[in-house]
């Protein structure tokens, strides 16, 4: 267990972007305090699976589950099928992402437009559905993972930046519309963690430019997900949470 609050045996998180990662250690992290444990992924079945192992060795369950978010029509027949066999829906964590970066000058409008539907339009795809589930419970907690790059300019970045900083304010517009019906809407916005996303990077350089001296681990960002959809965040909605070693 962790320190927050442990969720009662029946309580249900969907984690989309499971299969390694920061949504790896979110699963985890969510299995600790005792949700059943939803891993999306779309093609690394060998990672969803592993994660599973992860959650299944904390003493919870959960299970994989397979489609594209930027599917809406995929993503809502899931969302029914999980609300309608496990009782409802608690937690939401919108962690899907994707990058592909380029000068914006010479970005084709496929890479502009692929990271836009996975962080954006992946959002509404997952979250609308999600919400309806919520409201005639009236409780639950959806987290979206953002970044950095939402909150201070990236070059290089432009569609990412898009794609996270309109995360950002849909998920502030979408907490006021549903906090009076028991549903909290945050978002966390990681700096520079150790993940497949930055393999490449120069990070001895990196490394500089971040007060702590350090990049971040998973594990750290999936504590104050595990944090917000505890009962520890009961009166914290539309908050941008960063996590990032104090780079601004």
């Amino acid at each position: 267990m962790t320190a927050m609050t442990a969720a009662n045996s029946n309580t249900v998180a969907i984690v989309t972007g499971g299969s390694k990662g920061i949504g790896r250690a979110i699963c985890g992290e969510l299995a600790r305090a005792g949700y059943y444990v939803v891993i999306n992924y779309m093609g690394d079945k060998k990672g969803a699976e592993q994660t599973l192992a992860m959650v299944e060795e904390t003493g919870s369950r959960g299970e994989i589950c397979q489609f594209d978010v930027r599917d809406g029509q995929a993503a809502e027949r899931v969302v029914e099928d999980l609300a309608l066999r496990l009782d409802g829906i608690d937690v939401l964590v919108n962690n899907a992402g994707i990058i592909a970066d380029g000068l914006f000058m010479m970005m084709s409008r496929d890479n502009w437009q692929s990271v836009i539907d996975t962080s954006l339009n992946g959002f509404y795809n997952m979250t609308r559905p999600v919400l309806e589930k919520m409201v005639r419970r009236r409780r639950g907690s959806i987290v979206s993972i953002s970044s950095a790059a939402s909150l201070m300019a990236s070059r290089g970045q432009a569609n990412y930046s898009a794609a996270k900083a309109g995360l950002n304010a849909a998920s502030r517009a979408v907490a006021t519309e549903v906090a009076r019906l028991g549903i909290r809407v945050n978002v966390v916005a990681p700096g520079l963690i150790e993940t497949d996303m930055i393999q490449n990077a120069p990070k001895d350089h990196i490394k500089t430019l971040i007060p702590m001296a350090r990049i971040g681990r998973p594990e750290e960002v999936a504590m104050v997900v595990g944090f917000l959809c505890s009962e520890a965040a009961s009166y914290m909605t539309g908050q941008v949470i960063s996590v990032n070693g104090g780079m601004f």
